[in-house]
C-alpha cells in the first residue's frame, strides 16, 4: 500500500480536544514525513448545550456526530476522541480503528481551599459532569451537595475560581495534557471513584470502508490500552450504558491476564453494585459481558429498569 500524502482530522474545537489532535497529527508526522497532516477544526452539538447535563439532552454522541459527517463527505479521513466520549454501539458506516496508550485514568479533585474530598465540610458543592462521579461522591459523602458542571475545562475550572464550587472533580488526564496537572489537590483511588469505560484513552474512528486508514493507522495501536477498555466497553455496550446510567468499569493488565472492576449505581449513591472478575487479555470482550451480567443478577437490572422509567429517553 502506497504511503499517505495528505491526512484530515476532523476534531472538536476544544483547547483539550485540538492538543489530542495535535498529539495524533504528530504522530503521524513522523510515521510518514513526506505526508501533509491537517486539522479540520469543528463545533459538536455537545460544545453547543452547555445549560444542562449530558444525560438530559441526549448523551454522548452530541460530541462525535459533526466529526462523523464530516467522515462521511470525505472532509476528513480520521477524527479523533476521548474514548468516552466514543458510544459503545458504533454502527457502521463507521468503526474504531486504533486506541493509543492510555493516560491516568483516575479522576481528579480540585479545589482552591481544600485537598481532598474528605476535608469538604457539611453543605459544600462538589461539581461534576458525570452521573457516574455523582453517584459514588453520594454514597461516601452524603452530606455534600453535588451539583452539575458542563463547559469545556477552562470553563469549568473558571466557574471554580469564581466561587460557584467548593471543589470539583475531573478526569486527571485532561488536565494533565494541558500542563494544568498543578490544579489537582488530590487523584481519586479508583476504590474510592472507579473511573469510566475508556478514560484516559485517545481513539481513532474512520469510516469502515477505508482500509488505507486501517493500515496507516496501526502503528499507532496499543494492545495493552486496547485490551483494557475493550473489555470496560463490553460492559458498557452489554448495560446498555449511556449518559443516563451512573455506571463505571476500568480495567488493568500484568502479563497477560485482566483484572476489570465494574459497577452500576442508583444516581443518589444508596445502592451501588459492583463486581470484579480476571480473564485472560485474548477474551477481553467476553469478560467485560460476564461482568456486567453478574452486575445485572446482583441488582443491577432493578437500578437500570428504575433509571429508563424515571427518564425514558433513548440513548
Amino acid at each position: 500500500m502506497p504511503l499517505p500524502q495528505r491526512l484530515v482530522i476532523a476534531t472538536r474545537a476544544s483547547r483539550l480536544a485540538l492538543w489530542q489532535a495535535e498529539h495524533v497529527r504528530d504522530r503521524l508526522r513522523t510515521l510518514y514525513p513526506a505526508c501533509a497532516v491537517e486539522l479540520l477544526t469543528l463545533t459538536t452539538r455537545g460544545d453547543q448545550i452547555l445549560d444542562r447535563t449530558l444525560s438530559k439532552v441526549g448523551g454522548k454522541g452530541l460530541f462525535v456526530k459533526e466529526l462523523e459527517n464530516a467522515l462521511l463527505d470525505g472532509r476528513a479521513d480520521l477524527a479523533v476522541h476521548s474514548l468516552k466520549d466514543v458510544p459503545v454501539d458504533l454502527q457502521a458506516p463507521f468503526e474504531l480503528c486504533a486506541v493509543l496508550d492510555r493516560a491516568d485514568p483516575r479522576d481528579a479533585f480540585v479545589s482552591n481551599r481544600y485537598a481532598t474530598l474528605a476535608e469538604l465540610p457539611a453543605g459544600a458543592v462538589v461539581g461534576t459532569s458525570s452521573l457516574r462521579r455523582e453517584s459514588q461522591i453520594r454514597a461516601r459523602y452524603p452530606e455534600l451537595v453535588v451539583k452539575p458542571l458542563r463547559g469545556n475545562l477552562d470553563t469549568r475550572l473558571g466557574k471554580l475560581d469564581k466561587g460557584e464550587y467548593d471543589a470539583i472533580v475531573l478526569a486527571a488526564a485532561g488536565l494533565d495534557r494541558l500542563g494544568l496537572g498543578a490544579r489537582i489537590r488530590s487523584l481519586l483511588d479508583p476504590a474510592d471513584s472507579l473511573p469510566a469505560a475508556g478514560q484516559g484513552a485517545l481513539g481513532i474512528e474512520i469510516r469502515d470502508d477505508r482500509d488505507d486508514m486501517r493500515a496507516w493507522l496501526a502503528p499507532l495501536i496499543s494492545s495493552a490500552t486496547t485490551a483494557c477498555v475493550q473489555a470496560e466497553r463490553a460492559v458498557s455496550r452489554t448495560l446498555g450504558g449511556s449518559c443516563q446510567v451512573p455506571l463505571a468499569a476500568f480495567a488493568e493488565l500484568s502479563g497477560d491476564t485482566l483484572s476489570l472492576r465494574a459497577l452500576v449505581a442508583s444516581t443518589d449513591g444508596v445502592r451501588i453494585v459492583r463486581t470484579t472478575r480476571t480473564g485472560p487479555a485474548a477474551d477481553a470482550d467476553a469478560l467485560g459481558v460476564a461482568a456486567a451480567q453478574e452486575l445485572l443478577d446482583g441488582g443491577a437490572a432493578a437500578i437500570l429498569q428504575e433509571l429508563l422509567q424515571a427518564d425514558p429517553r433513548p440513548d
